[in-house]
């Protein structure tokens, strides 16, 4: 059964995952955040416009990380978390902090994301992120821009983004990262090959997610 409540920190398989906002530029065709109404095995990840403060999500962790085991604290709910970079940015800072302090057993910081975080904040913020998170998992999704907007349906604003896409990707692995992953999702028409090609060319991890349509 779902709760009513919405969860800022919810677990799922070795990790904890930080719901920090339901915004996103785009509404991608595979996204099960609509299919599954906003709930994710159980964990209700709607914030209907109620986005945690900094505090409030590190009050969350706190409550969940004590309760089991975990390998990763990662950055990944219904929304695309760069679009909060200073909530982020404070919290794996803190996570950091933690990581030195032997607070909890290692575990690392990922961040999952559209690739879309330069453009979000007009600036640059792979160098920001560097410093806080270990591993970042870009979620390409598409061979070319055509296929990636057809596939992303992006916002009009970010109808052109797919290079930028590419450029953050690019960044992440000159950044040194400890792992960068181009990650696409299967079965939705795009060329799992050439995307394969594509990490291989930028120096990335390649990683195919199983299309979810109905819920487990």
């Amino acid at each position: 059964m779902t709760s009513t409540t919405p969860k800022i920190a919810y677990r799922f398989n070795d990790g904890v995952y930080i719901n920090l906002t339901n915004r996103c530029p785009n509404l991608c065709v595979f996204c099960i955040k609509t299919k599954w109404q906003m709930d994710f095995h159980g964990n209700n990840l709607n914030l209907a416009g109620n986005e945690p403060t900094a505090q409030e999500v590190l009050r969350a962790l706190e409550d969940e990380l004590v309760k089991a085991p975990f390998k990763e604290v990662v950055f990944c709910g219904y929304g695309e978390p760069t679009m909060r970079l200073d909530v982020l940015l404070y919290v794996a800072q803190t996570l950091k902090g933690w990581q030195a302090q032997a607070k909890f057993p290692p575990f690392k910081i990922r961040l999952n994301t559209n690739g879309l975080g330069n453009r979000i904040n007009h600036k640059p913020i792979v160098g920001e992120l560097r410093r806080v998170v270990d591993i970042v998992n870009v979620s390409v999704n598409a061979q070319d821009e055509t296929t990636w907007r057809a596939l992303m349906r992006p916002e009009p604003e970010y109808r052109d983004a797919y290079p930028d896409v590419l450029l953050f990707l690019q960044q992440c692995v000159e950044a040194g990262f400890e792992k960068v992953v181009l990650s696409c999702v299967d079965n939705t028409g795009a060329d799992v090959n050439a995307l394969e090609a594509l990490a291989k060319k930028y120096g990335a991890t390649f990683y195919v997610r199983s299309f979810l349509d109905e819920k487990e």
